[in-house]
């Protein structure tokens, strides 16, 4: 294959190469310094490949016979991608330590998810996609149960194993059934087939349809496919937890909105009803079933279910309009939740990690300035006026009545109010509550730059919303214009 050809693809083969030579790295490392040196490399290798997808050699088009493509919405979907995995190694040294889980392959595993999720965002294709998906997700679930010493953490890896393992099954039947009737896998084929059928499409392509959403919703832990969220986000290690929460969340909405917006967008009318309920059910469980949680990571599970419910309403809404307002979405929720799980890694009490909202009492007054920020995050997520999170909300919703789904917007604002209660709850405990035992300090460098970059960004996101707005507007329309 010639060179210019694949070109499309450098940061994908350069990161892939990277990782390979990471696992060498570490092999023939000393121990003691295996994981140090093993995480340095992977952070740079990181930066240098947002780099190249900044200025990709290759500029955008496609790869490997029409397999890959190259375009905006890829490379903005990426940069967050990869800035999510980049602050997960970030915040994670530190914590590793401690638990006595410094092992090497931990960022070599992060490296070759990102890999997955960057192929994901530039298939082209259904076995690309499935191929992409697949590597993240083999990655995704040894790290889950990377604390080989905890009985939560193992269970948590074997219950995404098998449930994943499943949602797969029903991804490639779906895929099967679209091959069967369309003849094809490739993106731009199935939408010539889709619109040169509309009116009379075959109900074998729907129901096949059908089934790759399904497959997609657990990706993204949608209701009802969420099952393995709350009980994976608990067991998992702590900066596994941020990881699965952010980077692979991002990436999986980014697929969900290239295989409905590219192939099958002239089945809007037919799939958009599926989407509507998904969404409803995803906004009503993340308000309602967060209430009664004592864990905080199990209550941060439920609130990414809730927050998937309201990037699928820009799914729904379909167009320009939804495509920009899912990717302001997910900007927004990429500060918001890497700054709350930091703020979590440093939870810590006479050396032992704690998780228990209760645990929070009297912070404002025992480390005023992690409560502050954690103050900051709650309100953002709750969509309080004028930090990050309300102008997510705000766009959505706007998509959502653009395309005439008022109800869907109204059932929205309705469950950003529910859910408000648990977000504000924390910050009663921290502020109201009887002090406890301050937290273990100093809670590291690393650490200590998240939470405080990531605050910054959420409390002065407006002063910088209208340039991420014009930028993810010419990312959907390079989405759609195919």
């Amino acid at each position: 294959m010639k060179l210019p050809v694949i070109l499309p693809a450098a940061p994908e083969i350069f990161l892939a190469l990277c990782g390979m030579a990471l696992m060498m790295l570490g092999v023939f490392t000393p121990e003691k310094r295996s994981f140090k040196t093993v995480s340095t490399f992977a952070l740079a290798i990181l930066v240098a490949t947002l780099a190249l997808v900044l200025f990709n050699p290759g500029g955008q088009g496609l790869a490997f016979n029409g397999l890959f493509i190259a375009d905006g919405f890829g490379m903005y979907m990426k940069i967050l991608v990869l800035l999510g995995s980049m602050v997960t190694l970030l915040m994670s040294e530190r914590y590793l330590r401690r638990e006595g889980m410094t092992r090497f392959e931990y960022p070599v595993l992060v490296v070759f998810a990102t890999v997955g999720m960057m192929l994901m965002l530039s298939a082209n294709d259904l076995i690309a996609l499935y191929l992409g998906l697949e590597l993240q997700s083999l990655s995704l679930y040894v790290l889950a149960a990377f604390q080989r010493d905890s009985l939560r953490s193992t269970e948590a890896g074997l219950k995404y194993f098998v449930l994943g393992a499943l949602s797969s099954g029903m991804l490639l039947y779906g895929a099967s059934l679209i091959y069967g009737y369309t003849g094809t896998t490739e993106f731009s084929l199935i939408a010539r087939v889709v619109i040169g059928n509309a009116g009379a499409l075959p109900v074998g392509l729907i129901i096949g349809v059908v089934f790759l959403i399904t497959g997609l919703a657990f990706k993204v832990s949608a209701v009802p496919f969420h099952m393995w969220t709350p009980d994976v986000y608990e067991g998992a290690p702590t900066s596994v937890t941020a990881f699965f929460a952010v980077a692979p969340k991002i990436a999986a909405i980014g697929l969900f909105l290239r295989v409905m917006m590219v192939p099958f967008g002239g089945m809007l009318a037919d799939w958009r009803q599926v989407i509507v309920v998904i969404s409803i059910l995803s906004m009503a469980l993340g308000a309602l079933a967060a209430i009664n949680q004592t864990n905080i990571k199990r209550l941060m599970a439920y609130s990414s279910i809730g927050h998937v419910g309201y990037a699928l309403i820009g799914l729904a809404a379909g167009g320009r309009a939804g495509v920009t307002a899912v990717l302001v979405y997910m900007t927004i929720y990429l500060f918001m939740n890497m700054g709350t799980f930091a703020c979590i890694l440093s939870m810590r009490r006479q050396g032992t990690m704690v998780e228990g909202i209760e645990d929070l009492a009297g912070l404002g007054k025992s480390n005023p300035k992690m409560a502050l920020a954690l103050l900051i995050f709650m309100f953002s997520m709750a969509g309080i006026p004028p930090l990050a999170g309300f102008f997510g909300k705000l766009y959505i919703f706007l998509a959502a009545i653009e395309a005439n789904l008022v109800t869907l917007a109204i059932i929205g604002v309705v469950t950003s109010v529910v859910g408000a209660y648990y977000y504000l709850r924390i910050v009663k405990v921290m502020y109201f509550d009887d002090a406890l035992e301050p937290f273990d300090r100093p809670i590291g460098k690393g650490v200590a730059a998240v939470v405080t970059v990531t605050s910054l960004i959420t409390v002065l996101f407006f002063l910088v919303l209208s340039p991420v707005v014009s930028v993810a507007d010419v990312a959907a329309a390079t989405l759609l214009w195919k």
